[in-house]
């Protein structure tokens, strides 16, 4: 990482996009900041760790139970007079959407920035949604970003406008500027604001029916002072010149491509670009005289057509909802280049792209998912398999996932098969999957409703100790916070049990016979006596962290293999590999963890412990 001094204020250093946004949470005097884990937002809440131990800062952070309760706190935090943050990813904005829709309404004292980290693509997300119309629908103004850089400065304008206008601000960084990098000039922080003390006033902070109505007026007026008063709402020329027959109209990280695109090609260097800061609420008087002083005009944006439908006279305006941009996918540089070609007639340089063979994503050697859903799948062979978001989503290459809704739907999926299906022949052996974060995210509600409505299903609960997807964060169960400090962790079979489970049981999924006993037990609590609901924790740590443990030993395929494949095909462990030129079966002794799990399945016995 390079580092610049400017002088005994300033530093300069080389930032990833995260990185640049919780500085500027520090520097904003930000008291308080809640997150839950999500790809791309997790690294915010991890450098924001990192700045409070490197500076001895007195911010508190919390990796909240999810992202609702996280804005909650936040949004208490911000009543109390202190500036406070709140870090998701956009479908954890799903999950916030109640106390962030009413936020808006009651208004906040401390600057509230919520921060929520969209996936256009998506590459690790259910919807490639867009933050910017979730905003729009909850009448709060988002400022969107186009570089790690852009990223910091605007965090501190948003809590700045926060404060000014007694509103919530959504901070919209996209997957290219969350995890690019650049040199970004740091501050010192100064001292945490605070607002002054909290005044009780019940017809705002606790307000019924009646004084809603009037607190929305308030909002539409404070939406309207910002989009007519403040200068991020307005477009700004960013490239070209302004007497050009042709804009484009762009916002966020796809107008750095824009940018790109235009000043690359000098047939194109005289299309005015224009960028909007604050795209929501735009002065839409400003773009409008933008559109109706051009032939045409493009707009550019990622994901929805958000500032497109700001715009009243649409005539002279191509887009999304023209069919000029796609309607789904990143807008990466090929296809804005693509767009702007066709949109200019101006034919643009082709450029060859590497057709590179994705491989598709795989459970780790060694992860003790892997013999759980060899497991399931075993014994339990024609079931229907509801899955949950996680590392264990990944259960689908083992044959042993057939649904995936969002966080915590595998149990309350599984309640819907099990009464659809009760009575019915060859269609009641339900099998759901869920990992402990998620659990204690989104799955305890929906558990507790399965065991009072008599659902007959068995859960596993896939137990590593820790948010393993988004890189380890820790979870409810763990005895330390965000910061590192000491936290009460929660029993998870206590909780379990007392959701009125009455099978709940704790296995290794590395011990073959075990893992094997106790499901079948569960299956005759669930499916055969239809008592209920049975759950089997699956523990054993990610095998990622130091604390796993493996016996060490690396294994190989002997000669007596008979090329069966159950071992590619039905354990799809990412370490045993075909080799088509041989026409043999390998292990990748590199790849290999040494958990033995393949030497237990093996129906040849031709896996044997390495040796030279």
């Amino acid at each position: 990482m390079s580092i610049i001094t400017n002088d005994s204020s300033t530093l300069t250093k080389f930032l990833m996009g995260n990185e640049a946004i919780a500085r500027g949470v520090m520097e904003s005097g930000c008291a308080v900041a809640t997150a839950y884990p999500g790809t791309p937002s997790s690294e915010v809440m991890e450098s924001l760790t990192r700045w409070k131990r490197e500076l001895n800062h007195s911010i508190y952070l919390e990796w909240s139970i999810n992202e609702k309760v996280a804005f909650e706190v936040a949004y208490g935090a911000s009543l109390a007079g202190s500036r406070s943050a709140v870090v998701m990813k956009m479908v954890g904005l799903n999950v916030a959407s109640d106390p962030f829709m009413s936020a808006a309404y009651l208004g906040v004292r401390g600057g509230l920035v919520v921060i929520v980290a969209d996936d256009p693509g998506p590459h690790s997300s259910q919807t490639e949604q867009d933050s910017r119309f979730f905003a729009w629908f909850a009448k709060v103004p988002v400022y969107d970003p186009s570089s790690p850089r852009e990223a910091l400065d605007m965090t501190i304008r948003a809590f700045d406008l926060s404060e000014k206008y007694q509103v919530p601000v959504v901070l919209r960084p996209c997957l290219r500027v969350c995890h690019a990098r650049q040199n970004v000039t740091m501050n010192t922080p100064g001292d945490l604001v605070n607002v002054g003390k909290f005044e009780k006033n019940w017809t705002r902070w606790a307000a019924t029916p009646k004084f809603r109505l009037a607190l929305h007026g308030e909002l539409n007026q404070k939406i309207h002072n910002i989009s007519s008063q403040e200068r991020d709402a307005q477009p700004r020329l960013v490239a070209g010149t302004p007497d050009s027959p042709m804009a484009i109209i762009t916002s966020g990280s796809v107008s750095a491509h824009v940018k790109d695109v235009v000043a690359s090609n000098p047939s194109l260097s005289d299309i005015s670009v224009y960028k909007l800061d604050l795209p929501y609420p735009a002065n839409q008087e400003s773009v409008q005289e933008i559109v109706d002083s051009k032939t045409r005009t493009l707009v550019i944006e990622e994901t929805y057509p958000v500032i497109e439908f700001q715009i009243r006279n649409r005539t002279k305006v191509l887009g999304r909802t023209s069919g000029h941009v796609p309607q789904q996918g990143e807008l990466v540089p090929e296809v804005v280049e693509s767009v702007i070609s066709e949109f200019s007639g101006i034919r643009t340089e082709e450029r060859l792209i590497p057709n590179i063979k994705a491989r598709r994503p795989s459970l780790c050697p060694g992860c003790p998912h892997r013999p759980a859903f060899f497991m399931i799948r075993k014994l339990f062979e024609k079931a229907i398999y509801t899955g949950d978001i996680g590392c264990y989503t990944l259960g689908v290459n083992l044959g042993a996932v057939d649904t995936c809704l969002c966080m915590g739907a595998s149990i309350g999926m599984a309640s819907g098969f099990a009464q659809a299906l009760t009575g019915k022949p060859d269609g009641n052996q339900i099998v759901a999957t869920i990992g402990d974060s998620t659990f204690f995210h989104a799955g305890v509600p929906a558990l507790i409703n399965a065991v009072h409505t008599r659902a007959n299903f068995v859960m596993v609960l896939m137990d590593n100790n820790i948010t393993a997807m988004t890189g380890g964060q820790p979870t409810p169960a763990t005895n330390f916070l965000a910061d590192g400090s000491p936290a009460v962790p929660i029993d998870i079979e206590k909780l379990i049990r007392g959701c009125g489970v009455e099978f709940v049981e704790v296995v290794d999924p590395y011990d073959h016979g075990s893992l094997e006993d106790v499901l079948k037990r569960a299956r005759a609590f669930s499916h055969e006596q239809r008592a209920g609901v049975s759950v089997v924790i699956t523990r054993r740590p990610c095998i990622r962290t130091d604390s796993a443990t493996v016996s060490g030993t690396k294994f190989q395929v002997g000669e007596n293999c008979d090329r069966c494949m159950t071992c590619i095909r039905d354990l799809e462990c990412p370490a045993i590999q075909f080799i088509k030129e041989d026409k043999k079966v390998r292990i990748d002794m590199d790849m290999c963890a040494g958990c033995g799990f393949c030497v237990e399945i093996c129906p040849s016995q031709a896996i044997t412990p390495w040796s030279i």
